[in-house]
């Protein structure tokens, strides 16, 4: 009798430690299958958006308008490296110089002919 309770015991020991390593192995399945579905619903489409931001704000040129972060409606006055003069309204004083990041859409000037 005391033989059965020993095998019982060992075979119990067996199927915890061989279940443990499988219940690791199934915890990393599930933090590769969570960090996927974070890549591509979160960090892509992310990446992605800023490609063609950074693709707008490379064709920007003088004459073009555009719409800042604030909503503000303007035309391109002189473009530099990271700084743009935009010109807002029928008033020809009221030009201000913007970082480039703050402008959100643009309309090239050529297509309004």
């Amino acid at each position: 009798m005391n033989d059965l309770i020993l095998l019982a015991a060992e075979t119990a020991e067996t199927a915890e430690t061989g279940g443990g390593s499988s219940q690791l192995i199934l915890l990393i399945v599930q933090i590769a299958v969570l960090g996927l579905v974070f890549y591509f619903l979160l960090i892509r489409p992310q990446k992605k958006q800023q490609k063609q931001m950074d693709a707008m704000l490379s064709t920007l040129e003088k004459g073009d308008s555009v719409v800042t972060t604030s909503g503000f409606y303007g035309v391109v006055i002189d473009v530099m490296d990271e700084i743009v003069i935009v010109e807002f309204g029928n008033n020809k004083n009221c030009r201000i110089p913007m970082k480039k990041a703050a402008i959100v859409e643009l309309e090239k000037a050529n297509s309004e002919a």
